[in-house]
């Protein structure tokens, strides 16, 4: 589960990088938030 939330945090991310007027700063926050998702997964060991 937690692997589709990064994932739908990254797409975000990415939608927000084509129209950055929209959301400003949340898409940043966002990409963070599924970067250290994603770091903690593979500290863990797991399969992302």
């Amino acid at each position: 589960m937690l692997e589709t939330i990064a994932i739908i945090l990254i797409v975000l991310w990415a939608l927000g990088l084509v129209s950055s007027y929209s959301m400003g700063g949340l898409i940043h926050l966002l990409l963070v938030f599924a970067i250290i998702v994603i770091a903690i997964r593979l500290l863990r060991g797991q399969r992302i």
